[in-house]
């Protein structure tokens, strides 16, 4: 499986992927997500918002487990960030066949659409959407850098978006939700564990800062006359990381679009998107209040305007507690063998599903700790390992 999907969306000058949702590369994704599901008999479908399913028994009998996670990826993303939790669904499935157990409750694998919001600029899309998170009409004004718009694309890539919105009927026949993934980080590599099973991911959100100033030659305008927005957007880079430092937080201007965006000439918009997570509410909100402060007195210094908006929000999500207990419990096998438990600044579909359903997550140690990044690496014994592990919670959950 992993050799088949390796090479789809991959960029042969940077060695990243660039799956990104309703294009050519996520529908090769989709079609071997559908290749996969039918392959093993089970019955494929897929909802109004575009996430597939695969499932072994009638969902309708309700109390599903289910797994999963998506086949999108970043602008020049690793292969295991969200791919290793569906290959693994698969994995874990054909070992539980292996081992001749019976299923009590049905079994679902998914692959949830547009996790990393790539293209649209928000994450989560599929799973927000099923979950009431994201409004319809919310869902229509997403439009990509060409000015496409989400319906758009998903018509385009032959699914109809006609349907798109909360399905509560489909999260009401979930009982548990397990997402395996690869840790974003070197929590697992310290402590010389293969597998860890998450406690809560951090509250984190997206926020937009528009500096505009005056167009003009760069040769010819004195230094005096210049408003240039480039100037305040630097200094509020580097607050931005000098105040995360303070508060134990992170933060991060990663992406940046300039007007008119020439070598020869002074911008007139600069825009920036900030990204900040912390373990708690209150530092980040101190956070980005220090750095949308910063950004004002720098924009005001250099005769420059500033608007700022926030994109996305996510509070603080504790993963159920009693699913959290019975994972450390099946992976424990009744000895006093302790499965390391750790919180992640990273958002997943597992997140933004555990207000509706009880979810949980599992982690497969990454040895650089590097993610996002073709750099993301998992050894096949880690991700063997994450197979059996989810393989033993699947079977506690849906064989008994």
């Amino acid at each position: 499986m992993w050799r088949e999907l390796s090479p789809v969306g991959r960029h042969a000058g940077s060695g990243g992927y660039r799956r990104f949702a309703w294009s050519g590369a996520d529908s090769e994704c989709r079609a071997w997500f559908e290749e996969q599901v039918r392959g093993r008999g089970l019955a494929y479908e897929v909802d109004r918002n575009g996430n597939q399913w695969g499932w072994a028994g009638d969902p309708a009998g309700g109390d599903a487990v289910v797994t999963g996670s998506h086949l999108d990826s970043v602008p020049d993303g690793g292969a295991f960030d969200g791919p290793l939790g569906v290959v693994s669904a698969f994995a874990a499935l054909d070992e539980l066949r292996r081992r001749g157990v019976r299923f009590v409750k049905p079994l679902g694998i998914v692959n949830f659409g547009d996790e990393e919001g790539a293209r649209f600029g928000l994450a989560c899309v599929g799973s927000r959407l099923t979950a009431g998170a994201l409004t319809v009409e919310q869902a229509h004004r997403l439009t990509d850098a060409d000015g496409i718009t989400l319906p758009q694309a998903m018509e385009a890539a032959g699914h109809d978006p006609g349907a798109l919105g909360p399905d509560p009927e489909r999260l009401g026949r979930i009982g548990a939700f397990v997402e395996l993934h690869v840790e974003q980080g070197r929590a697992l590599d310290l402590s010389g564990d293969r597998v860890g099973i998450a406690s809560a991911i951090w509250p984190h959100g997206r926020w937009r800062f528009d500096f505009r100033g005056e167009a003009n030659h760069a040769g010819t305008t004195r230094l005096a006359d210049r408003r240039d927005p480039m100037l305040p957007y630097a200094e509020t880079v580097l607050a931005a990381r000098r105040e995360a430092e303070l508060a134990g937080a992170v933060a991060t201007f990663g992406k940046i679009a300039v007007e008119p965006n020439g070598v020869n000439a002074i911008p007139s918009l600069v825009r920036g998107w900030l990204d900040s997570r912390a373990a708690g509410q209150e530092s980040l909100d101190t956070v980005v209040e220090a750095v949308r402060e910063a950004a004002r007195a720098h924009a005001r210094e250099h005769g420059v305007t500033l608007d700022v908006e926030r994109e996305s929000f996510t509070p603080v999500v504790e993963f159920d507690h009693a699913l959290r207990d019975e994972l450390a419990r099946i992976l424990g096998g009744g000895t006093d063998l302790e499965v390391p438990v750790l919180g992640t600044g990273a958002g997943h579909d597992a997140g933004i599903l555990s207000g509706r359903v009880p979810t949980a997550m599992l982690f497969v140690r990454n040895p650089t700790g590097v993610s996002h990044s073709p750099a993301e690496y998992a050894t096949e014994d880690d991700c063997v390992a994450g197979v059996l592990a989810l393989a033993d919670v699947l079977e506690g959950l849906a064989c008994t």
